[in-house]
């Protein structure tokens, strides 16, 4: 296995942490505190990189508060500063780990997303029936508390596995302490959503290349198994669970993980999935309500908000969602 090391002086590398401050600032270029950061830009860059050569860099304090999406979430937010270190570690790091991750991990990913895990599944839904023509199975998996419940020094290890640069390694566990505890990872934060691939990404492993699963496809911690046997896929059940509790120190979460006739449709990413067509799940539709709406507070420019609101009717026409557009279009009088 190919392993890599002195990345370091590649993340502080100050055209590296311009691109970060580019990226970090992107749609939030009119908040109070990217216009602060940028009034003296250069000699910020410039204090940043210096802290992080020398090892005395630390982030401040996570901010936290409560949102209902529909469901309730703590969402952990860094400063713009800090974000700008994150965007700049995984710069670096995650073209490392993405050439070793499995094709059907669908989540923050470039060149995948929702849309084409969907596609994907319904490729899958039409070769388990042999085109609609035979019974089969699915089984729904859902992590318990997955973010609140990531074991920390072994995400290290894993990480420590491909990166053998000690300076990076200490950055990394510097931003996954700064939740507070050594359990979890700060939901919101850009490298949450990057190590949240790197820890499952062991599971993926051991689902393609131990028990050879060949319908399987995984959107963070949610994932699909389409069998034809019942049987089989409880026994998956059982296997995969135990890799997780034994080499992961995580579970499944038992009430939301389920073994599924095909015919009544996939529950999976907020669509459930048909042979020939996709719903949009009733809960979808009110969390798409809450988001537009989310953007429309967050997003002071108007073009960057038609380009987000593009983005999403994109992902809303994979399925029958015409009449809901036109809803959506006509009460924002656009």
């Amino acid at each position: 296995m190919q392993t890599y090391n002195n990345l370091y002086p590649k993340v502080y590398s100050y055209k590296n942490l311009y691109l970060a401050y580019r990226k970090a600032r992107k749609s939030k270029a009119k908040k109070d505190y990217v216009i602060e950061f940028e009034k003296y830009l250069e000699n910020n860059l410039v204090k940043l990189q210096k802290e992080l050569k020398i090892l005395t860099y630390k982030p401040e304090l996570l901010k936290t508060f409560i949102i209902h999406d529909p469901k309730t979430r703590k969402i952990c937010k860094s400063s713009f500063r800090d974000r700008l270190v994150h965007h700049a570690l995984c710069n670096i790091i995650e073209p490392i780990f993405n050439k070793i991750f499995i094709n059907d991990s669908y989540a923050n990913r470039k060149n995948k997303g929702t849309s084409k895990a969907l596609i994907r599944l319904q490729k899958f839904i039409r070769k388990i029936t042999n085109n609609n023509s035979m019974n089969s199975f699915y089984l729904k998996c859902d992590i318990k508390h997955y973010f609140e419940t990531v074991n920390q020094e072994i995400l290290i290890r894993i990480i420590g596995k491909k990166i053998k640069d000690k300076k990076l390694i200490y950055l990394i566990a510097l931003i996954l302490r700064n939740y507070g505890s050594k359990l979890g990872m700060p939901l919101g934060n850009l490298t949450s959503q990057f190590f949240a691939n790197v820890y499952l990404n062991e599971l993926d492993y051991f689902i393609k290349y131990e028990l050879k699963i060949k319908y399987y496809i995984r959107y963070v911690d949610d994932f699909v198994i389409l069998h034809k046997s019942k049987t089989t896929l409880e026994h998956y059940k059982k296997e995969i669970n135990n890799f997780l509790k034994n080499n992961l120190k995580i579970e499944l979460h038992d009430g939301k993980s389920k073994i599924y006739h095909l015919h009544r449709g996939i529950n999976f990413l907020g669509y459930r999935n048909f042979y020939h067509h996709k719903i949009l799940r009733k809960n979808k539709r009110r969390l798409l309500k809450f988001r537009i709406n989310l953007i429309l507070k967050e997003i002071d420019d108007y073009q960057v908000f038609i380009r987000k609101l593009e983005a999403t009717f994109a992902h809303l026409e994979i399925a029958n969602t015409f009449n809901l557009r036109k809803n959506i279009v006509k009460s924002l009088a656009l």
